[in-house]
């Protein structure tokens, strides 16, 4: 219990600390973020709590390095990345460098991407960083982190116009580009090894300076089997706890205790979900290495070709709940 508490705590008490005067208060806002239209909002603004760091707080990743994944002797062979796969050419994103960025900005078969995962939702989602402006055209946008959160998720922000994005949704909903939703992109949430497997020629991402903070090790220790998520209020979904996972693809969710007890489930429409075991937790054990086997997850279709990856999302049940509250999570 003290294991669960004491990161819980120490966020609580960070929150706290930075919560107030910044929470629902475009004024006090406006002095971190004069570029950022505050009349134009597609949500209540005090649905908006700080996480308790300040704007870039958490400093996305802008110039990725990265290494052979024949190279990558520091990750064991079942910690979690995000298996990205774009015109033929491979990148892993591990979650052990993600926990202390949240967003990085590449660019991959020549298409640039935003890779975020938000720690407190367990959502790991890869954007097209390209959209269309209404006046402009097309704009390449960069993201960084607001310090804030809604419904415990990340709001990410563009450089550009400054407009605050959801992470959960790909959605911009403050400022300027209030309403312009991201391309979210087919990835992988999978282990290490399955990542070689299928890709032996990709790259890892690592961190630009090993020392800058303890990569390999996970600041919410026992944090998914906490009984409840951090700074939320929300309602919680019935029937799952509100810190299991959930596979979510093509507006549809399954409990992940589910997919593993069925290990395959095929819908009457050509969806294929499969899992097997070999991947950790990130959010578990202090090391991320040695966190619980939550097993890999992949979401296909079935074509006339054969099976093609799918977008899909493993998410805490709370989160897909808070945001999608009319579609139900399959639990048995």
């Amino acid at each position: 219990m003290k294991q669960i508490l004491r990161p819980l705590l120490i966020l609580l008490l960070l929150s706290l600390w930075g919560a107030y005067p910044a929470s629902a208060n475009p004024d006090y806002w406006s002095k971190a973020w004069p570029k950022t239209d505050f009349s134009r909002t597609e949500v209540p603004l005090d649905e908006i709590k700080s996480g308790g760091v300040p704007k870039d707080g958490i400093p996305a990743i802008d110039d990725p390095k990265f290494i052979a994944a024949a190279d990558a002797a520091h990750l064991t062979e079942t910690e979690p990345v995000i298996g990205v796969v774009v015109n033929g050419e491979a990148k892993a994103y591990p979650l052990q460098v993600l926990m202390w960025h949240e967003i990085v900005n590449d660019e991959i078969g020549g298409v640039p991407i935003a890779v975020t995962f938000c720690p407190l939702c367990n959502a790991s989602l890869v954007f097209d960083r390209r959209i269309r402006h209404p006046s402009t055209g097309e704009m390449r946008l960069d993201f960084g982190t607001t310090g804030k959160l809604r419904n415990s998720d990340l709001v990410m922000y563009d450089r550009q116009t400054e407009s605050w994005w959801q992470q959960f949704t790909g959605r911009a909903i403050v400022g300027e580009l209030m309403g312009t939703e991201l391309k979210m992109l087919p990835v992988r949430i999978e282990s290490f090894a399955n990542f070689k497997k299928r890709q032996p020629e990709g790259r890892i991402l690592v961190p630009n300076d090993e020392n800058f903070r303890r990569y390999g090790l996970n600041p919410y220790q026992q944090y998914d089997s906490a009984w409840q998520p951090f700074l939320y209020n929300g309602e919680l979904p019935e029937f799952v706890p509100p810190l299991s996972r959930v596979v979510v693809a093509e507006g549809r969710a399954w409990a992940l205790d589910f997919l593993r007890r069925e290990k395959r489930i095929e819908t009457t429409d050509g969806l294929v979900i499969e899992w097997e075991e070999g991947q950790n937790s990130a959010l578990d054990a202090a090391v991320i290495g040695e966190g619980v086997d939550i097993g890999n997850v992949t979401v296909r279709r079935r074509t006339a070709t054969g099976l093609e990856d799918v977008h899909y999302t493993v998410d805490f049940a709370f989160a897909h709940h808070a945001f999608k509250p009319d579609q139900p999570i399959i639990f048995e």
